[in-house]
């Protein structure tokens, strides 16, 4: 109980936010860490997974990788590419991407190709052209599978971006490598609070947009019940 109270007074004490390792530095460079991760792993994993759900090719592929990439350790990853491109933030931040890819990829093409049947029928009946179909029905209806994809892999990564500070990089790992060198727990502690804090708020953000991009219909038969 009082390693939580002294992490508590360690966060809400002014002193600890300012300086190059202070709380605000470390929060900001944790936060672009795992935007950065989930942003990239978004520029490959959405469009693929668009066109495999809307295509159904390569669907067995896709989920055999997401499922190999899932059980690779990321701590052995960062390892691995630190060996290879040295200190510093690049290769926490290319696991990160790895670690992101299969929940995006995964959310894009459930989404896709979860989309009503009798809409996506509809709108070739009306003449609409294999893109059209894609990006004004599959795209619209899937957004919410897409967003809950963006959230698994947005709260993955914020609870592995700890280790950016294994190769040197900064983030909120700073203050628990620190605490643990210098055995000073309550900054360990301190640090894993913020971390789950803020894993609960990309939660609320991304379950609000998930709320926000759900079909009308869906949202009045939620409602209703």
């Amino acid at each position: 109980m009082r390693f939580l109270v002294a992490a508590l007074a360690y966060i809400l004490n002014p002193a600890s936010w300012g300086g190059s390792q202070g709380i605000g530095v470390l929060l900001a460079q944790h936060l672009g860490y795992s935007l950065a991760g989930v942003a990239a792993a978004a520029v490959v994993g959405v469009p693929l997974g668009w066109w495999v759900g809307h295509t159904g090719r390569g669907r067995g592929l896709a989920v055999a990788a997401s499922t190999t990439a899932r059980a690779v350790p990321t701590l052995g990853l960062i390892t691995l590419f630190g060996l290879a491109l040295g200190i510093g933030l690049q290769a926490p931040l290319l696991a990160f991407v790895i670690l992101a890819l299969p929940s995006v990829l995964a959310g894009a093409y459930t989404g896709v190709a979860s989309a009503d049947p009798e809409a996506v029928d509809g709108a070739r009946a009306c003449g609409m052209s294999p893109w059209q179909v894609l990006m004004r029905v599959e795209v619209p209806l899937g957004a919410p599978l897409l967003l809950g994809g963006l959230r698994a892999a947005s709260l993955q990564v914020i609870a592995t971006a700890t280790l950016a500070a294994y190769t040197g990089a900064g983030g909120l790992g700073r203050l628990m490598f620190l605490g643990l060198k210098t055995q000073d727990y309550a900054r360990m502690l301190a640090s894993s609070l913020l971390v789950i804090a803020l894993a609960l708020a990309s939660e609320l953000v991304f379950a609000t947009l998930q709320r926000l991009c759900a079909p009308a219909g869906s949202r009045r038969t939620r409602k209703d019940t």
